[in-house]
Order: C-alpha cells, then sequence, then structure tokens
C-alpha cells in the first residue's frame, strides 16, 4: 500500500521525507522490522520504541512514526510526528488491512469477571446457529479451529486487525472478542467497528493502572461508544446501572439481562447443583428451560449474557438452548479435575476479590467436606487487594495454602505476607508454601473424604512468571502426576 494512503487522515504534526512510498509492512516491535516497512514507537509500561529507533532503520524500516522528537540524519527515512502513535497504530493498522472489523460481526464482551466463558458460551451458540466463528481472548485466538496464543487478553492493534483480517480471508463472518479496560485505555480497539457490545460486571480491579474504581468504569464505558447495533448491559450489577443510565440517549438499541431486577433477559427458578445449573430464560419472546453444565450462580450471568447478546443478533431460542447445553465447561474456568478418589480437585482462574466470592459461594453449595484453597496473588500488580483476597478465602474456607501465584519481579514472600494480613484479620486457618507445586502436593497428599480442593489464580495458563523467567507450570498436570503417584 501507498504510504500517503494510509496516513492521509492523520493530522500529523509534521512529515520530513518522500510521501510516495509503497509500504509492505507495519511493525510496532523493532526485532521484526523488515525492509520497506513502517515502524511506529509507541511507549510501553516498560520500555519506549523511541528508543528502537536505530535497530528499526538498521532491519530495513523506511517510514517512522514518533510522538515525541527524534533527530535521524538518514535522507531515504521518511519521520512523521504525531500527537498520539498509540492511536495512530490503531489507524494505520485498520487502513493496512482494509478496515476488516466491518467485514464481520464482532461482538465485544468487557467486564472483571466472566468475559471469557461468556465468548465461549456465544460461540457455541452462533455455532449452532451455522455461523463461521472467530475467537479472541485470555486463553487464546481461534481461527479455523487454531488456537494462537496471546500474551494480552486483548491484543495490540496491530495484532488484532491482522486477526479480523485472517478471519475475513477465511470467510468469518462473526468474531467474539473479549475487551479489557487495558485495551480501551490503552487505543488498541481504536477502529473497531463493534456489532454488539456485552458488559459483563465490574468490581475493584487493575487499579494500577485506573487508580480508581470511576476511572476504570470509565475506561469500559468506551466500549459501547463503538458499538453499532446493540448494547447489552448486566442490570443487577450497581456499574451496569449506570452504563445505561450515560448511554441510553445514543442510537445503539439496549438490552438489559439479569436475575434480581426488571430485565429485558432474564433467568427465573434457578437450581444449582454440583454438576450443573438450570432455569428458566425469559426473553420478550417467550421462554425456555435451560440447563447448563458449569455451575454457581456466575453461571447463570455468564449464560443470560450469551443468550441476550445472541438474541439482539436474531437467534431463535432453541438454538440458544441447543448452544449453552453443549458447552461442557471452560478451560481452567471451575475446571473439574477427574480424580477417581473420595476428593474434588477444581482450577479455577479467579483472580479479583469478586471472583473469589462468587466460586466459593458456589462450592459451599455443593461442599460436603472441608473446603481448602490454594492461591497467591500477582506480582508487580495492585496490592490493595490481596489482604482482601486473603479475608475472603479464610472466610469461606477451612483451610488456605498460601502460595506464588506469578510473582514477576516481587519477592514471593512479601506478596504471601500481605495476604496472611487479611487471613489473620478473620483468625483464619492457613500454611504458606512458597513453591505451588509443594502446595498442590502437600493439598492432595493429605486430603480427607469429600475435601473440595480449590486451585485458584492460574485457570488455563501453563507456566509461572519469577523474575524475568517463565516457566512451564500446567496445574492441571500436576494435579493428574501427583494422584497417579499416590
Amino acid at each position: 500500500m501507498k504510504l500517503n494512503k494510509l496516513i492521509d487522515s492523520l493530522n500529523p504534526v509534521y512529515i520530513k521525507g518522500e510521501k510516495d512510498r509503497d509500504i509492505t509492512n507495519i511493525y510496532y516491535d523493532s526485532r521484526k522490522v523488515t525492509d520497506n516497512s513502517i515502524f511506529i514507537a509507541i511507549k510501553g509500561f516498560k520500555v519506549d520504541g523511541h528508543d528502537f529507533i536505530k535497530e528499526a532503520i538498521n532491519k530495513g524500516a523506511k517510514v517512522i512514526i514518533i510522538e515525541r522528537d527524534i533527530e535521524i540524519k538518514n535522507a531515504d527515512i521518511t519521520l512523521i510526528k504525531v500527537k498520539d502513535s498509540r492511536k495512530v497504530l490503531a489507524k494505520v493498522s485498520s487502513k493496512f488491512y482494509d478496515n476488516p472489523s466491518k467485514k464481520i460481526d464482532l461482538i465485544g464482551i468487557t467486564g472483571t469477571n466472566g468475559k471469557t466463558t461468556t465468548t465461549y458460551l456465544i460461540k457455541s451458540i452462533l455455532e449452532n446457529a451455522n455461523k463461521n466463528i472467530g475467537l479472541i481472548g485470555t486463553i487464546g485466538n481461534i481461527i479455523d479451529g487454531k488456537i494462537t496464543k496471546s500474551k494480552n487478553t486483548t491484543p495490540e492493534s496491530l495484532d488484532l486487525q491482522e486477526a479480523f483480517y485472517s478471519m475475513v480471508k477465511s470467510k468469518k463472518d462473526s468474531c467474539i472478542m473479549e475487551v479489557s479496560s487495558h485495551s480501551l485505555e490503552l487505543q488498541r480497539v481504536e477502529d473497531c467497528e463493534f456489532n454488539i457490545g456485552v458488559f459483563t460486571n465490574l468490581t475493584p480491579e487493575h487499579l494500577d493502572l485506573h487508580k480508581t474504581i470511576d476511572n476504570y468504569l470509565e475506561a469500559k464505558i468506551k466500549l459501547f461508544y463503538k458499538t453499532k447495533n446493540c448494547n447489552v448491559i448486566n442490570i443487577d450489577d450497581p456499574y451496569g446501572e449506570r452504563i445505561i443510565n450515560e448511554i441510553k440517549e445514543l442510537k445503539t438499541k439496549l438490552l438489559t439481562y439479569g436475575i434480581d431486577k426488571d430485565a429485558m433477559i432474564s433467568a427465573k427458578d434457578i437450581n444449582i447443583k454440583a454438576d450443573g445449573v438450570s432455569f428458566s430464560l425469559n426473553t420478550p419472546k417467550g421462554s425456555i428451560n435451560i440447563t447448563m453444565n458449569i455451575p454457581g450462580k456466575f453461571s447463570v450471568y455468564n449464560g443470560l449474557a450469551a443468550a441476550a447478546s445472541c438474541y439482539a443478533l436474531g437467534i431463535d431460542l432453541n438454538t440458544i438452548k441447543k448452544g449453552l447445553e453443549n458447552v461442557k465447561g471452560v478451560k481452567g474456568r471451575f475446571e473439574v479435575i477427574p480424580t477417581n478418589k473420595d476428593f474434588n480437585v477444581i482450577i479455577d482462574y479467579a483472580h479479583t476479590p469478586d471472583g473469589y466470592e462468587k466460586i466459593l459461594e458456589t462450592v459451599n453449595e455443593f461442599a460436603e467436606g472441608r473446603k481448602i484453597i490454594i492461591f497467591g496473588c500477582g506480582g508487580d500488580r495492585d496490592k490493595t487487594k490481596r489482604p482482601v483476597m486473603g479475608e475472603i478465602a479464610a472466610k469461606n474456607t477451612d483451610l488456605c495454602i498460601v502460595t506464588t501465584d506469578n510473582p514477576r519481579s516481587e519477592d514471593p514472600k512479601e506478596i504471601m505476607k500481605d495476604i496472611v494480613k487479611g487471613i489473620e484479620k478473620v483468625n483464619g486457618n492457613y500454611i504458606t508454601v512458597e513453591s505451588r507445586e509443594d502446595a498442590i502436593k502437600y493439598a492432595i497428599e493429605n486430603h480427607k473424604a469429600k475435601d473440595v480442593i480449590l486451585l485458584v489464580g492460574k485457570g488455563h495458563e501453563t507456566y509461572q512468571i519469577i523474575g524475568e523467567n517463565v516457566y512451564p507450570f500446567n496445574e492441571r498436570e500436576i494435579v493428574l502426576d501427583i494422584l497417579k503417584s499416590q
């Protein structure tokens, strides 16, 4: 594509050099740069792309886009200064790939908890409606049945547009996508056109980035101004009500869902068991009974979010029912590991206070023996939630085994001390075992009949980040290996 076509709507601060160039690719990572490409320097949390411009030029970049002044003496380089290089990365990427999000039904799901499961529930419903689906989220991006890992819940804008382009090429008609607050705040989804926007819930999270819950909310709300067809909002959540009040004047349709309040899509006659949950799904076009294979009240909310989204797309109730009931579970989301013994092991990705409360509430509904929770907290993340999560865990279990999660650059022992403060506040029963594998082994080897052992925080992840290193760590395999050795 010609450079002048790519940048014709940018309104740059200045351009120095040739504009009539052929561009073969776009990069924000200097290590990947190829000949005749654009390198866009963006400032990250740890590194600044402006510091790698020389490397990008040495690898063949002919156009450099910056947001702070850099002197380049090479006359063969086109230098473009803009006010916001992140926003420009999104705009240029979308144009380079011919605005692919406008060519598929893009469904965006935002909220603190429930995003991943809701995407898989929607995927199942739409596949039962014979739709050709792509998916982007925490577990990975799915195109043509292949899962590609992504380091972010929502990829960087360039990677996102490339994924959409791949979906368009493979004739996908829909993409279901988790939309994180980071992606909204950091403009990764700028120039994405959403058909449906979904809000699940909001509880304190990512305050290391957003600083306040109100800022966190404002980041989430940005999604609903990008939606062209319908916004689907959880009316039971107090922040859902705030979103409704803010966006009610938009021309976009509004569809509410909930259990407790008067919602357009609602669940009644809820029956929660150890192996699932049943309820009556009520809509303006009638009601139908649903039996889902994932237990808990949170599963009802996820099911409602998925049902409401597909209802907004015109999917009939029988197809919605079939799609919801076909999902046997989602990896790392209240995943029951088969032990073939007299106790249960469950793996869940919960990593917020609200997430802890929801899964422990579910366990309380069916647990017959002791409830044992193994958990830690991530390093280099919001420290204020650590004692809160410790307190919630202690109040709702018989034993807390405090261990590591992804400590990153922090001292694991200090993270564990922060958690223990909350446990001791309520005189909870706990032990500390720094090695997560040893913690799992301790719980299994010391189990009693009918115990429920809950491994929380890692979920689908198959690694641990300790310092600067990433180590293989698959909790499911670790549990199965320990069981085999007994």
